[in-house]
């Protein structure tokens, strides 16, 4: 969320972000500002009826009583004066609330613009693409052949994007998942299990909700599925005050993640790259306010990611997104897209986003800084390893002529083992 102050005083810029993210018709800003006006004057005719009232209280125990009968005549007047602007002051700051929450972050001055994906831009690419003598088989065959992923058995109980993943399969998820935490926890993270299912308002809080509710899994008690464990760990100090000296705060979390695909309708419709459930390591940090500290944690939290990637020796690259195919509430957002052979491309798997105060804002977390004064934190979250795309990326480009898959090597003493073999 924005301070209104900030909207009032860039009305132009807000403006500019709500056309380049593509969300003009929205919220109507001007609309906005001019409510909050009319909320500003009307709030102080209240506090200045409830001064009349107060004063006039004070006058009816001091006066004759035939003066009394006229001052609580007045005060009635005023006391049903007050009811009514108090409950028009009630109705504006309700429609102001909800406007708030769909009023987006503006990007930093380097995003680039754009509409939709075609406006990302590739800033690094690292890692040798494997090279086969044969024809490479995607993830799907790979695991039906391996007898470790089943899809069909998936579809069956659970319906479309519905997988089980098998012996070494299994395995080898896990492996990937511990491999992750344990980077996180030597560069100083601290590790949580989070709760999955929480009440809607930290979804509106860390900005999934009101723009990708749709995308969501709910319940009829008011929660939601996360579709991240980002939800649950920035969510964790809401409406608490932090003193300077606990930041920053370290957390990272892994969590089943739940998504409808409401936008994934007829993409990556084969085997396990998107689909409903997921298990994910995720990487959230609170900081001091300060974009120059922000982007420098943003980069750092960027190079955490791509410490796994590199270590299993994964080919990947790095994009910078457009204002187009980022989300609303995010300041900047790189994506992690690693190499996919049977495709012959790069498929999304890491993203890297910062915030400044947006989510702190709407989760109401501060801190009290050296001097005593208080501020709202800053935001930062990016994966660390989400699976089974991980583990599809990992069996395509360790597959062998022979039908096998090298386990990576990092990966071997959590395993226990370095190769899956064709099933018989």
């Amino acid at each position: 969320m924005l301070d209104i102050r900030y909207i009032k005083e860039n009305k132009e810029t807000v403006k500019k972000a709500l056309h380049d993210k593509q969300l003009e018709g929205t919220v109507d800003i001007d609309e906005l500002v001019n409510l909050h006006d009319t909320y500003s004057e009307l709030l102080r005719k209240v506090e200045l009826h409830r001064n009349l009232r107060n004063s006039l209280s004070k006058d009816i125990s001091r006066v004759s009583p035939e003066e009394k009968a006229k001052l609580l005549d007045e005060a009635k007047n005023v006391k049903e004066e007050l009811q009514e602007m108090e409950e028009e002051l009630k109705n504006l700051k309700e429609r102001i609330d909800g406007m708030m929450l769909w009023v987006p972050n503006v990007p930093a001055a380097d995003v680039p613009y754009g509409e939709n994906e075609e406006g990302n831009k590739v800033i690094k690419q690292d890692g040798t693409l494997p090279e086969f003598t044969f024809k490479p088989k995607d993830h799907l065959d790979l695991g039906e052949s391996l007898g470790i992923i089943d899809t069909k058995r998936g579809a069956k109980l659970g319906g479309f994007r519905s997988y089980f993943l098998a012996g070494k399969g299994m395995l080898l998820e896990q492996a990937i998942l511990r491999f992750a935490l344990d980077h996180m926890i030597q560069q100083g993270f601290t590790p949580m299990n989070v709760p999955v299912m929480l009440d809607k308002k930290y979804f509106v809080g860390t900005g999934y909700f009101p723009w990708g509710s749709e995308d969501h899994y709910t319940t009829q008690e008011g929660q939601a599925l996360v579709g991240t464990a980002e939800v649950s760990l920035t969510s964790y100090y809401a409406d608490e005050v932090l003193d300077e000296s606990q930041l920053p705060v370290l957390l990272t979390g892994q969590s089943p993640c739940f998504r409808r695909e409401v936008g994934g309708y007829g993409k990556d419709t084969k085997g396990v790259f998107r689909v409903h459930y997921f298990t994910k390591v995720e990487q959230v940090v609170l900081l001091p306010e300060g974009e120059d500290l922000s982007r420098e944690w943003h980069d750092k939290m960027l190079g955490y990611a791509e410490d796994i990637l590199k270590a299993l020796r994964l080919p990947y690259r790095v994009l910078l997104m457009c204002t187009g195919d980022m989300g609303a509430g995010q300041r900047k957002k790189y994506d992690i897209e690693t190499w996919f052979p049977s495709q012959e491309s790069y498929k999304e798997t890491h993203s890297d986003s910062y915030f400044l105060e947006f989510q702190a804002r709407r989760l109401n977390i501060r801190y009290k800084d050296r001097e005593g004064k208080l501020k709202y934190v800053s935001t930062i979250n990016n994966t660390v390893a989400a699976t089974p795309r991980l583990l599809a990326a990992v069996l395509e480009n360790y597959q062998q002529e022979d039908g096998s898959v090298s386990v990576p090597e990092v990966l071997r003493s959590y395993t226990g083992f370095d190769k899956i073999e064709p099933a018989r």
